[in-house]
């Protein structure tokens, strides 16, 4: 029996194991090179991640986050609701940033790619915010599509030539307007990717649907 004057060491505690983190840094490593290499092969979506940094800001302390591409479509939007041509000018986005659809019956005469009366106060405008330093980081790309009306002119001996021919006459306005060369591109797709059917199911001519797809697309995406 001990005494009331008796020291007595209390147990000492067992230190909790900790291998599982050697395990659990692995595991991590692991998925972080896993997500890398998916990001590397990938195609980002400019316009969902600008949206999902922009809802992670707001929830983090209600913090501002840039949103360049919305800053654009939003500006653009403006332009051409100024201009009363939101008929002739559609504006959207896509998976890199925003899009601007044309229906080249108000720019182009059939079979030409020589702008007419209507082309320039609209092209005016685009390319003056286009031209602006705030956008001076994007990629301005120049699409013409045509219907699968074949064409046969000395100028222009099929789709091909005029579906180039007009987005190259957008392009040199956009040159001459001061956008530089090195933003710009100029792509003539024909009638390979139309938006709609350009024939019924026995070939017959839609001809609506031939008009929706006669258009210049000019997409505008970050660098």
């Amino acid at each position: 029996m001990l005494g009331n004057g008796s020291n007595i060491n209390p147990p000492k505690r067992k230190e909790p194991e900790e291998d599982w983190m050697t395990t659990f840094a692995d595991m991590t490593t692991l998925m972080l090179c896993f997500f890398v290499m998916l990001a590397s092969i990938s195609k980002v979506d400019t316009v969902l991640f600008e949206q999902v940094k922009a809802g992670v800001a707001k929830g983090i302390g209600n913090r501002n986050s840039e949103t360049p591409v919305e800053n654009l479509r939003q500006e653009m939007q403006e332009v051409l609701k100024s201009l009363k041509v939101e008929d002739q000018v559609g504006i959207g986005t896509d998976t890199q940033g925003v899009t601007l659809e044309m229906a080249t019956g108000s720019f182009f005469a059939p079979g030409s790619a020589e702008f007419g009366p209507e082309a320039g106060p609209i092209l005016g405008k685009i390319s003056a915010t286009l031209a602006a330093d705030r956008y001076i980081g994007f990629q301005v790309e120049v699409q013409g599509h045509t219907d699968d009306t074949p064409i046969h002119t000395p100028q222009y001996p099929s789709n091909w030539e005029l579906s180039a021919g007009r987005a190259s006459a957008v392009v040199r306005y956009f040159l001459q307007a001061g956008i530089e060369p090195s933003r710009m591109k100029a792509v003539g797709l024909a009638d390979t990717s139309p938006k709609v059917p350009n024939r019924g199911p026995n070939g017959e001519a839609l001809v609506q649907n031939q008009e929706i797809n006669r258009r210049v697309v000019v997409r505008i995406y970050p660098r």
